[in-house]
């Protein structure tokens, strides 16, 4: 009897870590489930702390949106590994305790400074797997951050606002997706060549990159 009822309490222990006491995200994702977005935006403000080299910090940069938009268009494999790649990171702890009390804690419900010593171990680590586990998620986390748009403007990366004629191939090739049948242009929609002038560095960005607020 005392079997079953140490038995019960660890199902019930588990079940809570695993599902138990995570927000609802921001807004509805497509693939990432609450639990994954908390892990994420924890990680990635670890890694992308406030006050740092650029003025974005990782909960700035909306890590959860770029994920769950990258998983979509992944195969679902691919998409599943990734998962539990945040599901190791969120529940490791159980095993490789951050420093500190309640170092047991899930990583999400660490403080800033255990999330990124839980970061560091994982990269110092003797142990090639997880220092694997950590390049991963840095990597997701990198190609998050730097997608943001005021990273980009202020590392001088936004696109500029181009104003560009039509071409003899827009006559010829559809956008990506769709159809020849889709192209609505012909032989006087082509516009003259331009002058050849180089873009000026502080010319104007793409609208999209412009007014976004930092």
């Amino acid at each position: 009897m005392l079997g079953w009822s140490l038995l019960a309490c660890a199902a019930l222990y588990a079940a809570l870590r695993v599902f138990g006491g995570y927000g609802p995200p921001s807004r509805p994702l497509r693939r990432l489930r609450r639990r994954e977005v908390a892990t994420l935006e924890a990680a990635g403000e670890a890694v992308f702390p406030p006050g740092g080299a650029l003025p974005s910090s990782g909960s700035d940069a909306d890590l959860a949106g770029y994920l769950d938009r990258l998983l979509e268009a992944m195969h679902p494999r691919a998409r599943r590994q990734i998962q539990l790649l945040l599901f190791l990171v969120e529940h490791a702890t159980l095993v490789f305790p951050a420093p500190g009390w309640g170092g047991f804690r899930r990583y999400s419900a660490l403080s800033l400074e255990q999330r990124q010593r839980v970061l560091e171990a994982w990269a110092d680590s003797h142990i090639f797997s997880r220092r694997l586990v950590f390049l991963s998620l840095r990597a997701l986390l990198t190609m998050g951050y730097f997608a943001h748009r005021p990273v980009l403007r202020h590392l001088g990366l936004a696109p500029f606002a181009i104003d560009t004629p039509l071409c003899p191939a827009d006559l010829l090739l559809p956008r990506v997706g769709e159809s020849p049948d889709s192209i609505s242009y012909d032989a006087a929609d082509l516009g003259a060549a331009g002058a050849g002038t180089p873009l000026a560095l502080d010319g104007p960005l793409h609208p999209a990159y412009a007014d976004e607020e930092s």
